[in-house]
């Protein structure tokens, strides 16, 4: 049992450590790159209408048309909101705008190796699992919790302190189960929660950003770089062919 435990421990670290990167790389991705994916749109548009407006041909305008819709969709609510919030509520960063608090979006999609460090050696101390009692359970998943938004703005300074503070606090007792029926129920309680985390490990890799970062996996900061300048170079481009056009 107690292997099972530390097993599904470090899985779930793995498991959050990738999430962050997800988040943190979808969030940058928006911000850098967002821009350049307007421009992009942009000048699609006024590409495809210089090429109506030379033609004439209706088809030429139906395109001209559709490009340039692409540029001003009716934006929906998600679209709306996108980087304020997502199911769980509002990001840390719109909370600390809207409450005068100082704003920390993440700076880049991995966190350091130190803070990286500190969350898992946290993780594991403090990790909700490990608690044989509710009222413990309930204090370790508050605590993870405050754990979990320092590393993922990579916060090396409060994930000490958060250290020092779980260190100094109370150390629940160990209960050694002896009762062969409680092991089997702790032992599938931990089957089920290991089945749960694979969905979603697996709903993470296959998303649109999951799969971009597997593109680079020891280096994801790198990859918005380079991304980055794939797009400068089909600006350059489109900015070039609307230029030949309306020459």
């Amino acid at each position: 049992m107690r292997a099972a435990e530390q097993a599904l421990i470090e899985y779930e670290i793995a498991l959050e450590t990738f999430r962050v990167e997800v988040e943190n790389f979808s969030r940058l991705h928006h911000q850098k790159l967002g821009p350049m994916y307007a421009r992009l749109d942009e000048l699609d548009a006024r590409i495809a209408e210089a090429t109506a407006a030379r033609t004439g041909d209706p088809e030429d305008v139906r395109k001209a048309e559709e490009a340039r819709a692409r540029v001003m969709p009716m934006p929906g609510v998600e679209e709306l909101f996108h980087g304020w919030m997502d199911d769980e509520g509002l990001y840390p960063e719109a909370a600390a705008m809207l409450t005068d608090q100082s704003v920390r979006p993440p700076q880049r999609v991995r966190p350091g190796e130190e803070a990286r460090k500190l969350y898992r050696e946290l993780a594991r101390k403090a990790h909700p699992d490990l608690a044989q009692e509710e009222g413990e359970r309930q204090r370790r998943e508050e605590f993870i919790t405050r754990v979990n938004a320092a590393y993922a703005r990579g916060d090396e300074a409060l994930l000490r302190e958060l250290s020092e503070e779980w260190a100094a606090g109370p150390v629940p007792e160990e209960q050694r189960l002896t009762r062969s029926e409680e092991l089997y129920a702790r032992l599938e309680w931990l089957a089920q929660r290991k089945e749960l985390l694979t969905v979603l490990a697996k709903e993470l890799e296959e998303s649109a950003i999951g799969g971009m970062l597997r593109l680079a996996p020891d280096d994801p900061d790198t990859l918005l770089d380079e991304i980055a300048e794939q797009l400068l170079a089909q600006v350059a481009e489109r900015e070039a062919e609307l230029e030949r056009l309306t020459a």
